[in-house]
């Protein structure tokens, strides 16, 4: 898998620059593409495969996870390895959807720009660098509003994905920073437990955006799992 092409997929408002960081630590081919706008990641995931090398390792941040997981469900035999970060195999509940919904009218209305940094501290380590926090600003401000209403849509009607975990045949690893309340250590655990050998690292100092907050030991969670 090390001279493989690795895929890294950002996360929901969040530009390939969130993985920069990780990439610069990494050796070998990284590839780090802009996420399709589209409001279904089956769709999603299907314009990214059309676009990738034949067979590549794939890891992919929160949303980017969920369109992994889509990835592997519809060409496991091109995914040479499988990792997920601070993402879950779980759909929404409605009320996680409508929380979702909610937001994107607030944004809609007028509220994008004063919702981005309530989101960013909501996202990061309670001890998060304030210029990580102006980076996460930042990324959300240009994906744009129209961007993220549909990337909303997308995830807010995404699959449970957690039967299909059992057959993932491929080296997968799992990364989850400590202080993540979004995709919390649990939901990580729970993933870990159901890939067959999968390996869990849970990220000190960090919170739901681990490439920005801590790449050092991202890269070598990632580099360790490449070998």
């Amino acid at each position: 898998m090390r001279g493989a092409p690795l895929v890294l997929l950002p996360g929901l408002l969040c530009m390939p620059d969130v993985w920069t960081d990780v990439v610069d630590l990494m050796d070998g081919n990284v590839v780090v593409p802009d996420i399709p706008v589209d409001d279904d990641i089956d769709d999603i995931a299907g314009r990214l495969l059309a676009d990738l090398p034949d067979r590549f390792a794939l890891a992919g941040l929160s949303m980017g996870g969920y369109i992994a997981l889509a990835m592997m469900a519809r060409a496991p035999e091109r995914i040479l390895g499988l990792g997920l970060v601070d993402t879950s195999a779980r759909a929404d509940t409605e009320a996680q959807a409508q929380t979702r919904r909610d937001g994107v009218a607030k944004a809609q209305a007028g509220g994008f720009a004063a919702m981005l940094p309530k989101l960013a501290t909501f996202l990061l380590h309670p001890e998060a660098d304030p210029a990580v926090q102006a980076r996460v600003v930042a990324m959300g401000a240009a994906v744009g509003v129209d961007t993220f209403a549909r990337h909303q849509a997308a995830i807010a009607a995404r699959p449970d994905r957690r039967a299909m975990l059992g057959g993932i045949a491929c080296p997968a690893t799992v990364l989850v920073g400590e202080a993540d309340r979004l995709t919390t250590p649990e939901l990580a655990r729970e993933m870990v437990a159901a890939i067959p050998g999968a390996t869990l690292q849970v990220i000190a100092g960090a919170g739901h955006v681990t490439p920005l907050e801590r790449p050092v030991q991202v890269a070598e969670a990632l580099s360790r799992w490449r070998q």
